[in-house]
């Protein structure tokens, strides 16, 4: 089985980029979209075989997440059940016989930090409703997290290091959602591996200089990885300033 993940800073957008083209080309069991910036009705996508799951933001335009997949889950939910945290269309877990498949678009803390106080509190909420989902059966997350945990995960560590998606407080937390009982599915396979990216900046060619962030993962439950095959960084593909991540299980 193979499961996808990809922040398409815009699907309206991407799909004049050829989304459909990737779509097929990555040819996922389970599909998840963050920052999709619309309503399911804004779009017609031919999804052949495919159930689709949309939460978007009560705000127009705005984040949102969505997943599309083969396999019919036992339950859907949108949310953390939290009301302060659940106005943005930020996540989306699907129950599934063996396990949960959660989506998220973590709250970015914003130029001068702006929301670093509220991104803790999220970080908090979001790790407690994990691990209680863990507690009854294994969990697949992924999505946009908004972090470079380590150095090693983004091209200028140096001159990053108290902005946005590299601040102490945002690599702690990971740190701490990964020893609540969590595997990040690429280290794990990759250790040592270094420009492995996935996100650019569209400013100074970064892209094409592959200055990058790796801010989008897959984690799964410490008990699972046994289950997972490979996880991938798919950089070849283009439409977004993100590229898709995957895992084979």
């Amino acid at each position: 089985m193979r499961f996808v993940s990809w922040n398409v800073n815009g699907l309206r957008a991407c799909l004049k980029k050829d989304f459909m083209g990737s779509f097929k080309k990555l040819n996922a069991d389970i599909f998840a979209l963050q920052e999709i910036k619309m309503e399911k009705d804004q779009a017609i996508l031919e999804l052949n075989g495919y159930e689709e799951y949309w939460y978007s933001a009560e705000k127009k335009g705005y984040s949102g997440t969505a997943v599309f997949t083969r396999i019919k889950p036992i339950n859907a939910s949108y949310g953390i059940g939290i009301d302060e945290h659940d106005h943005e269309g930020r996540v989306i877990t699907l129950e599934f016989e063996d396990y949960y498949f959660v989506t998220v678009y973590t709250p970015n803390s914003r130029r001068e930090l702006e929301r670093l106080s509220y991104r803790m509190e999220w970080e908090d909420a979001f790790r407690n409703y994990l691990t209680e989902l863990d507690k009854k059966k294994p969990v697949i997350v992924c999505g946009d997290l908004n972090v470079a945990h380590k150095e090693i995960d983004l091209k200028n560590p140096k001159t990053n290091r108290r902005n946005a998606g590299f601040t102490d407080e945002e690599r702690n937390k990971f740190t701490e959602l990964l020893k609540s009982g969590f595997t990040d599915t690429f280290r794990a396979f990759y250790p040592d591996k270094t420009g492995a990216y996935t996100w650019w900046s569209y400013l100074r060619k970064a892209r094409e200089n592959n200055a990058g962030w790796r801010i989008d993962y897959f984690l799964v439950s410490n008990r699972f990885m046994e289950n997972v095959k490979d996880a991938t960084i798919e950089n070849d593909i283009y439409g977004s300033d993100h590229c898709p991540v995957g895992i084979t299980l």
